[in-house]
C-alpha cells in the first residue's frame, strides 16, 4: 500500500469517530456503537467477530504460526458531566479540534489502531499477526470487555492499549484497589454520654491512611497512595452515637507491591475491618528493553508511568499503553481531541511497527 496514509485511513478514522461520538455508549450499553464498528469492517470486506459488546478481527493472511500483535482500545464511555456547553453526542469540528463524549477517551486512540489495522490487513509477508479488539466496559473495570474476550483470540505475544497518552509510552501503571472499611463501636444516647462513637474509632484510621507512607517508592509510579474518598453511617439520627462508620479508601499501588502485601500492612495498623471490593487491576509494566519499547525510543518516544489504570492491567502478556489525545481531558466537560493528534497517531503507531515488522 503506497497511497498517501494520512488520506486514505486517516480520512475513514476521522469519519468513523465521528459516527461513534453520535451514538451514546455508555458502559454495559455498547451495543449500537458495536454495531457500528460492524458495519465499518463490513464496508471495508473485514469479517469481524462479536462477544457480548466486543467487536474485533484478525488480519487477511493471519497465521497461526506466527507470533500476534494485539491492538485494543475500548468504546465506552463515561456520562457526560454537568459542566458540558455542548451536545455531548454531537460530533463538532471547530478549530482543529474533534468535539464530543468519548473523542479523547478513547475513540481518538480507538480509530487511529483501526486505521492501523487497515494499512497492515492485506500485507503478506508480516512477521507478526495483527488483532483489532474494540471493547467495551473499560470506564467501569467490567467484566465483560477485554478480560471476557481474551480468552476467545488465543495466544497474544503483546498489545498496544490505545488510551490518550500524547502518544508518549506508558509503560507502566499503578494497580487500583478499592477498599471497603467499617469501624465498630456501640449505638447509645449522645445526651447521656453512652455507647462507643465509632465515628472517633475511624477518624483514628482515616488519619493514619492519610500520613501512613510505604517504604517503596517505584522511580516509574513513585509511593503508593492511599485517599480516603468516603464517609457515612447507617444513623440518621442526631442524638444516637453510631455504631458502625463506613468509609471507602482508593489505593493505587506501585509495581513493588503485591495486593496482599499492601493488605497486611493496612490490617496490622487500623482496627476497622477491611475488605477490598477487587483484587483484578494489579498494577503493570513491559520491560523497557521490551523490542516494541526499544521500537518506540528509536522514534524519539518517551516512556514513563501512568498513574492511571486501563484494560492492560487485564492483560496476562507485555502491554504497551500508547495514543493520541491528552488523559487530561478525559471526563472533562466539552470533551474533545485534536484532529492533527489522530494523523499523527496513526503516523507514529505505523513508524513504530514497521521497525517489527
Amino acid at each position: 500500500m503506497n497511497k498517501p496514509i494520512t488520506h486514505i485511513f486517516y480520512t475513514k478514522a476521522v469519519d468513523l469517530l465521528k459516527k461513534l461520538i453520535a451514538t451514546p455508549s455508555f458502559s454495559k450499553e455498547e451495543n449500537n456503537t458495536a454495531a457500528i464498528l460492524n458495519s465499518f469492517f463490513k464496508e471495508q470486506n473485514i469479517l469481524a467477530e462479536n462477544f457480548l459488546n466486543n467487536v474485533w478481527a484478525k488480519n487477511k493472511y493471519f497465521d497461526e504460526s506466527k507470533p500476534t500483535i494485539l491492538l485494543n482500545s475500548h468504546h465506552d464511555t463515561v456520562k457526560p458531566n454537568k459542566g458540558y456547553t455542548l451536545d455531548p453526542f454531537l460530533p463538532i469540528e471547530k478549530e482543529g479540534k474533534l468535539f464530543g463524549l468519548g473523542s479523547n477517551d478513547a475513540g481518538g486512540p480507538l480509530v487511529s489502531l483501526i486505521a492501523v489495522f487497515l494499512y497492515y490487513y492485506e500485507r503478506k509477508g508480516l512477521k507478526y499477526n495483527f488483532i483489532i479488539a474494540a471493547t467495551a466496559e473499560e470506564e467501569i473495570s467490567g467484566h465483560n470487555g477485554i478480560e471476557a474476550l481474551l480468552p476467545k483470540l488465543g495466544n497474544i505475544d503483546f498489545a498496544l492499549v490505545g488510551e490518550p497518552t500524547q502518544m508518549q509510552m506508558a509503560i507502566a501503571e499503578r494497580g487500583l484497589m478499592v477498599l471497603d472499611c467499617t469501624s465498630h463501636g456501640i449505638a447509645g444516647h449522645a445526651a447521656r454520654e453512652e455507647g462507643d462513637n465509632a465515628i472517633y474509632k475511624a477518624i483514628k484510621d482515616i488519619e493514619w491512611f492519610r500520613s501512613y507512607q510505604f517504604d517503596k517508592v517505584s522511580d516509574l509510579l513513585g509511593p503508593v497512595k492511599m485517599s480516603v474518598t468516603v464517609i457515612e453511617t447507617d444513623n440518621k439520627a442526631h442524638n444516637v452515637v453510631p455504631a458502625h462508620c463506613k468509609y471507602v479508601v482508593d489505593t493505587r499501588v506501585n509495581e513493588l507491591y503485591t495486593f496482599k502485601e499492601v493488605l497486611e500492612v493496612i490490617r496490622e495498623n487500623v482496627k476497622s475491618s477491611v475488605q477490598p471490593r477487587s483484587t483484578r487491576l494489579k498494577s503493570s509494566s513491559i520491560a523497557i528493553d521490551h523490542p516494541v519499547v526499544k521500537a518506540g525510543l528509536q522514534i524519539g518516544r518517551e516512556y514513563y508511568g501512568s498513574p492511571t489504570t486501563s484494560d492492560k492491567a487485564l492483560m496476562n502478556f507485555p502491554a504497551l499503553k500508547i495514543g493520541p489525545g491528552d488523559s487530561a481531558r478525559s471526563h472533562t466537560a466539552d470533551e474533545y481531541i485534536y484532529i492533527d493528534e489522530i494523523k499523527e497517531g496513526i503516523d507514529l503507531y505505523i513508524q513504530l511497527l514497521n521497525q517489527l515488522l
